[in-house]
């Protein structure tokens, strides 16, 4: 199941007996969409009693190599290698989500629209981060992604001046969303809020080299007044107001549109993957399950890749509908669910052989699905 080059990278620092378990358990959070422990052990296919199999689980979760900077990092390097060129703009999103008690503060890198995690955090409190915590989880990455011209975006919580002034020391780009209340001026006018402008649905404002707050000693950076005309009888409630130090609006407009992509990251770990809110774990059992998340995850979003270049996915899915020009299912959910389709095909062969021995005139139909089946199962 795993790509090759995911063994090449876990058989250095993982026992046989070690990465089999991981294999067994990324699995089952295929095929499950399950993170807690409780259910892995009800299904981990090992001939022990479940409670000897949940503290195999525990134990396994406890081990020192599974952490971000031993295993993950290696894995998340080697995928973003094999989609982006060195050298090219790689967009890095800085966003925090709840899951139930937990406060994780996380960066994720954003290719083709799809946000992979890269490392991540849990704060010991309620509510927003700070810039120290910022920095905690942003140097790690920039020294792992150093050969790409990273690009950091962040939402509103973001949006301090001294995060931006610490990223521009730093020699990166980074589009960083404001608060309305939020005071500028332009050279020799009065301060006024970020709310003042006079920006409209359709409309698109770019002012260059703009004081930011009342406080002294800070640099001058780029601002955007964005307002999203309506599109599909969609309308965005109010303008982007976005910091950079981008040199001009289509930069800024095109790379912070891709911090959505995080969006649907968080989704995909939750209700619309794997269901992390029911996980009941301690923090350093949680780390280590998103680690896993993330391997399966990545793992799923190749897979499904794979099969929409291979022309596929319409043996897992049904990839549009009349009247709807996008695709109805992302690459991940394609991977995802064409997982789970092969191992019900496998566990249902005797079923399947006899259905196709009793239905002739479906045979050449069959044959096709079987040879596709074939195409989605190679190794990546």
């Amino acid at each position: 199941m795993f790509p090759s080059f995911y063994h090449e990278i876990l058989e250095k620092y993982l026992t046989p007996a070690q990465l089999l378990t991981l294999q067994m358990l990324v699995w089952l959070l295929q095929s499950q969409k399950q993170v807690r422990i409780e259910r892995l052990a009800a299904t981990l296919p090992l001939p022990i009693l479940q409670s000897s199999r949940r503290r195999h689980i525990q134990r396994f979760l406890q081990i020192k190599a599974l952490s971000i900077l031993v295993l993950w990092f290696p894995i998340v390097k080697q995928v973003i290698s094999r989609q982006i060129a060195t050298g090219s703009q790689l967009v890095v999103a800085l966003d925090r989500t709840q899951w139930k008690e937990y406060n994780v503060l996380m960066v994720s890198a954003i290719v083709q629209k799809r946000a992979f995690p890269i490392f991540w955090i849990l704060l010991d409190k309620d509510g927003a981060s700070n810039l120290t915590e910022q920095q905690q989880v942003l140097r790690p990455v920039i020294r792992l992604l150093k050969r790409y011209k990273l690009v950091i975006v962040g939402d509103r919580e973001f949006h301090s001046i001294e995060l931006a002034q610490w990223l521009h020391r730093q020699h990166l780009s980074f589009v960083l969303r404001q608060k309305c209340n939020t005071t500028f001026r332009e050279k020799r006018q009065p301060f006024q809020s970020l709310d003042t402008i006079p920006v409209k649905p359709g409309i698109h404002l770019f002012y260059p080299q703009i004081g930011f707050t009342q406080k002294k000693g800070f640099s001058r950076f780029n601002l955007v007044a964005s307002w999203k005309r309506k599109y599909r009888g969609n309308q965005e409630d109010e303008p982007w107001y976005l910091l950079t130090n981008l040199p001009d609006l289509k930069s800024a407009i095109g790379v912070y549109s891709k911090r959505y992509g995080i969006e649907a990251m968080f989704k995909d770990c939750k209700t619309g993957g794997y269901n992390l809110e029911g996980c009941q774990a301690s923090p350093e059992k949680l780390i280590a399950l998103i680690i896993l998340i993330a391997m399966a995850m990545t793992e799923a979003w190749l897979r499904g890749k794979r099969t929409q270049l291979q022309g596929q996915e319409k043996y897992v899915c049904r990839p549009q509908e009349p009247g709807r020009n996008r695709r109805r299912h992302s690459k991940f959910w394609i991977g995802l669910y064409g997982e789970n389709w092969l191992i019900a095909c496998d566990c249902c062969r005797e079923w399947l052989e006899s259905m196709m021995g009793l239905v002739r005139n479906k045979q050449s139909f069959y044959q096709r699905g079987l040879k596709a089946i074939k195409l989605i199962e190679q190794p990546l």
